[in-house]
């Protein structure tokens, strides 16, 4: 075998949003990429800042600005050498043209989640999970929708009873108590026809994980995992 690396392309990864969704996508960036020694693994910088301003406040209620915190981990992955930039966090899109003017191009964690989704729902109604900012800012609606998907989402009820309270869990370190109430919306969303659910907020795979999700009869498309796919695609492109 040769002694070249996988990749000489270094992946910078904008993290800490929250922490442990973005060790699961170091995680699933190592366990997805096909190795058979160190050397052929991806070089990457992970920037986990968890002191970024809650980006569903920021949207939604007059939270403070991420913004700035967002572009200083951008910049400080661009001093460190990286050609491109993976964030494992679906509602940090809401600032995508804003991190993507500073020169280092952003893989776009919807754009990943489509090259999956067409895999298992190539056409017809999906749905879609995310936080409300996420939802709010159609971040995966608009961009779905262009590609010929039929999005539906959570109802507010849904959202204000059981998806948020079951990120707010994962965020506390109370991952298997996220299961039940995000395995519930699952379930609503099938019922209403979605054929397959867009696990679109990082901390939801992390939940949906902690309980038997293969039993819950519809394909699902995890955000993280897709993000390392595009991610290792990039490396090796």
């Amino acid at each position: 075998m040769s002694e070249k690396t996988t990749s000489d392309k270094m992946l910078g990864v904008l993290g800490g949003m929250g922490p442990l969704a973005s060790a699961q996508f170091m995680l699933r960036l190592t366990l997805l990429t096909p190795a058979a020694r160190d050397q052929d693994h991806i070089p990457a910088v992970l920037w986990s800042d968890p002191r970024v301003p809650d980006r569903t406040k920021g949207k939604l209620s007059g939270g403070a600005d991420p913004l700035p915190w967002l572009l200083r981990g951008v910049r400080g992955l661009r001093q460190a050498g990286c050609g491109a930039i993976a964030i494992p966090c679906n509602t940090a899109h809401g600032w995508y043209e804003e991190m993507a003017a500073e020169g280092v191009p952003i893989l776009h964690i919807v754009d990943a989640a489509a090259a999956e989704l067409h895999k298992v729902a190539p056409r017809g109604t999906i749905g879609v999970m995310g936080t409300a900012a996420t939802l709010a800012m159609r971040l995966y609606q608009d961009r779905l929708e262009q590609q010929g998907w039929t999005c539906i989402t959570p109802t507010d009820a849904e959202m204000a009873g059981l998806v948020s309270p079951a990120i707010a869990s994962v965020k506390a370190n109370r991952v298997a108590e996220a299961y039940a109430p995000l395995a519930t919306v699952v379930t609503s969303l099938a019922e209403r026809g979605a054929t397959a659910v867009v696990l679109g907020c990082t901390e939801i795979p992390l939940g949906i994980q902690a309980g038997p999700y293969a039993t819950l009869g519809v394909p699902l498309v995890d955000t993280i995992d897709a993000l390392a796919l595009a991610a290792i695609a990039w490396a090796r492109s």
